[in-house]
Order: structure tokens, then sequence, then C-alpha cells
């Protein structure tokens, strides 16, 4: 038997050109341009097949997505130490593979996750978004008030049925925990949202932006967004932001001992107030 084995990737992307994470027959996407280009450096066909722990949507970047593939150890032996170099030569500029390691037993880039971290940036500069920055941060003509937006975000919190925030997905749970949802002004006219789950169901990050933006310029009161969830069916009300200006910063993962256990958790079907299937993108 061919001994293999179970490479991490530790990856970033400008989402602006791709359509997404997930390969597409016919369409340029993250998940292609890296498989291809790894394929060409092992000498592998067909190319080998990443599993990652959050497909973005088209548009949507990443600073801090991982993924794992398995490989034959005869080909990853032969490169071993120089792949993200030698990876840099194949790969185009708006994609890295930063890291490279062997990893630990038990390790699956999805199902081992505690959490992902996004941040939305919105610029509400009633003249608009400085050019540089108008791939990663969404125009927002009207002022935005901050604390509106926390009082409202802060009622979201914890584990529930998120469905009037995803688009519904056949035999997907639209049950999510959420850990941190928070608005901060990273300059005068740019504010940013930290948004951090156990997981994250279809479209939910932009849909909650979207709806705290309805907040923050005045639009609807505080208590609206929460309404929302507790209605659990999709509203037409709640408008889902734009791609661009959302940004994968992070992935969290147990100590190397509970990696195998969490992936065991989190395939199960969730209900609330039990454990969880993270099996979603987020978006």
């Amino acid at each position: 038997m061919t001994a293999l084995v179970r490479l991490r990737l530790d990856i970033s992307y400008d989402g602006s050109d791709f359509a997404g994470w997930a390969r597409q027959p016919g369409q340029r996407t993250v998940q292609g341009t890296i498989e291809d280009a790894l394929a060409r450096l092992l000498r592998l066909d067909p190319p080998p097949v990443l599993t990652v722990a959050g497909r973005t949507d088209a548009g949507v970047h990443a600073r801090g997505q991982v993924a794992h593939l398995v490989v034959p150890v005869a080909a990853y032996s032969v490169i071993n130490g120089t792949m993200p170099r030698r990876l840099a030569g194949l790969l185009p500029p708006d994609v890295r593979v930063w890291r490279v390691s062997v990893a630990p037993e038990g390790f699956d880039a999805r199902f081992s996750a505690l959490s992902r971290r996004y941040v939305y940036r919105v610029g509400d500069d009633p003249v608009g978004v400085e050019p540089l920055r108008r791939h990663d941060v969404l125009w927002h003509p009207r002022p935005l008030n901050l604390d509106r937006m926390n009082a409202a975000a802060g009622l979201l919190l914890g584990e529930h049925d998120f469905a009037a925030y995803c688009r519904k997905r056949e035999g997907a749970t639209t049950i999510r925990r959420l850990l941190r949802y928070e608005w901060e002004r990273e300059s005068r006219h740019i504010a940013a949202a930290t948004v951090q789950a156990d997981a994250f169901c279809h479209s939910m990050v932009r849909a909650l932006v979207g709806a705290m933006l309805m907040v923050g310029d005045g639009r609807r009161e505080i208590e609206w967004p929460s309404e929302v969830l507790a209605a659990r069916v999709r509203d037409s009300a709640v408008n889902v932001a734009p791609a661009r200006g959302l940004s994968l910063e992070e992935i969290s993962y147990p100590d190397d001992e509970g990696l195998a256990q969490r992936a065991q958790e989190t395939r199960r079907v969730r209900t609330l107030n039990a454990t969880a299937d993270p099996s979603s993108c987020a978006s």
C-alpha cells in the first residue's frame, strides 16, 4: 500500500477575482488554483483534493484560511521544507500558501475547528472609500452609530437558530453559536465588525452585517435584529452585505490531544443545546 501523509496548509487570498473557494467547472476558484499548483509541484494526476475550514463565497477574502490534503509520502519527501517557496512560483499573486506542515494525528481542517473569526470593514465617509481600499472596504453613504450597533449585536450572542440570517440548504442545520460580534473604529471613517462563531451557515456573516448597518444609520431600532432572529425565517428586510468587505481572519483549533475528539463531536447533527455539526460556508 502507498504510504500517505496529511498536510496542513495556511493560506491567504484576495477574493476579488475568484468565484469563491470551491472548485467549479469553468470558473476561477481558490481551491482549483491551489490544487492545480499542488498537482504540478507534487506531480500528481488527478490533483490532490483540499478540505477547507471555511468555504468562502465569490469576492470574500482570507488572511487565515486553513486546509488539509493527503498525499503520498514519497511525493512530499522530495520537496519537504520548500513547498511554500516553490508554490509561490506557481501561484498567481492574489493567493499565497504561507506554511505547509505535517498535520497532527486526528487533525481535520474543517471538523477539528473550534471557531472561525471574520472581520467586515465598512467606510462611512460621505465622500466614499479610499480608492486603494475599494476591494476590502464597503462604502456606506450614511454615518454609523457604533454604540447602537454594538447594543444590537450583543442581543444575538449565544446559541440560536440563525435561519433568519442564513440561506437554507437542504439537510443542513442553521443552529450556530455566535461567540463574538463587536464593532469598532479602525480609523475615523472605517468601522470594522469582528464576528466569531463555532461555525457559520451560508451568507450568515454578511446578513448579520446588513442588519446592523440598518441599526447603525437609524433606519431600524436596536431590538430589530433580535426580533428577526426570534422569527427563525428568512426576512427579506435583511440585506446581505456585499462580499468585498469580508475577510476570514482566523481558524481556532484545540490542542493536538483534542483534535480527534473535536472532529467527532462536530460531525453530530446539531440541535439547540446540543453539540454541533459545523458543515457550512461563511460569507
